[in-house]
């Protein structure tokens, strides 16, 4: 992602669901090409969460190269790659 305004945020591992029986993750890769805002506000629509939580992923896939954007049955998990897509967000469902 491309640098903004510079955010503070700590170190966290993110997921979504609750893990039992879902052993489906959304993997958000980082790239050079979309802004902080841009992905924290597909990542909103995406996984409906809150600014602090898609600053935080948005943040760790920043720092880490990637990160879990969600986590939950494939279905869900498609539809939240998706919708991260409609920007051209590289992700991909791991299982």
């Amino acid at each position: 992602m491309m640098a903004g305004p510079e955010l503070e945020l700590p170190e966290t591992t993110t997921t979504s669901g609750s893990g039992l029986g879902e052993p489906f993750k959304v993997i958000l890769y980082n790239d050079d090409f979309h802004t902080f805002e841009e992905v924290i506000g597909q990542l909103r629509k995406a996984t409906g969460c809150g600014r602090a939580k898609a600053e935080s992923i948005a943040w760790e896939a920043h720092t880490k190269g990637k990160a879990i954007a969600y986590a939950g049955g494939f279905e869900k998990c498609q539809r939240v790659a998706d919708i991260l897509r409609e920007i051209k967000l590289r992700v991909e469902i791991a299982g």
